[in-house]
């Protein structure tokens, strides 16, 4: 079976099926139609980051500044890049050593199999490690010093999964196969093993949740005014 065809769809991906590198390359760089670069895609991406750092980091003054010099970004594209490649048993030694130069350049430990939706931003970076099972939905905000960890030795689902619009404050740690749901927000320092209702606000150890006080009141706004919530 060739990667053109399970990236199509048309055929189940099997990890012990041998990849030729020239099939590796035409995954990477050309639609499955064979028509459209995917490298478009790519750099969409990079923008909607860029975009979504720019909106959480009020220290982010520009898309070249966030570029160069965002430690968080620079980790979630290396990650991205790894998880590709973890795909494949064959590159899997690749995909480790890719997560390994990230952790010594950026301070972030990004296990290559953990998923990562879009827009996702780590602000400050230093000290947050995601285990690799875990699932990061879309719009997404971590501080530094924030752990999805394991509670397992079994090689089984046993780190956290985040909703999309979830923001964890420095420090958090979320530990085991908890759900973290929708626009939930966790506080700093707090410790995570219970699930968290969707647009509750999670603090103490171990953390126990409530609900803002307004369902219309932006989140960003409440996590802005309550300091609590992520220095």
């Amino acid at each position: 079976m060739s990667l053109h065809a399970a990236y199509e769809g048309t055929a189940p991906v099997s990890f012990s099926d041998p990849v030729r590198p020239i099939e590796v390359t035409r995954m990477l760089v050309s639609s499955p139609s064979g028509d459209s670069p995917l490298l478009g895609g790519a750099l969409a991406g990079i923008r909607e980051d860029l975009d979504a750092a720019l909106k959480r980091d009020p220290a982010a003054t520009s898309r070249l500044v966030v570029l160069f010099t965002s430690a968080g970004l620079h980790a979630i594209w290396l990650h991205r890049l790894a998880h590709a490649l973890w795909g494949n048993r064959l590159a899997r030694p690749l995909a480790r050593l890719i997560a390994y130069v990230a952790r010594a350049v950026t301070g972030v430990e990004i296990h290559p199999g953990a998923t990562l939706g879009r827009r996702f931003f780590i602000d400050h970076g230093m000290g947050v490690v995601i285990g690799e099972t875990a699932e990061v939905g879309d719009d997404v905000m971590l501080y530094h010093g924030v752990t999805l960890g394991g509670r397992s030795m079994e090689r089984v689902k046993r780190h956290p999964t985040l909703g999309h619009g979830v923001t964890v404050g420095a420090g958090a740690k979320i530990l085991g196969p908890v759900y973290v749901g929708d626009g939930a927000q966790v506080g700093a320092n707090s410790v995570v093993v219970k699930d968290v209702p969707a647009g509750a606000i999670a603090t103490g150890v171990p953390a126990v949740y409530r609900f803002p006080k307004s369902q219309d009141e932006d989140p960003y706004d409440a996590l802005f005014r309550d300091p609590a919530l992520f220095i």
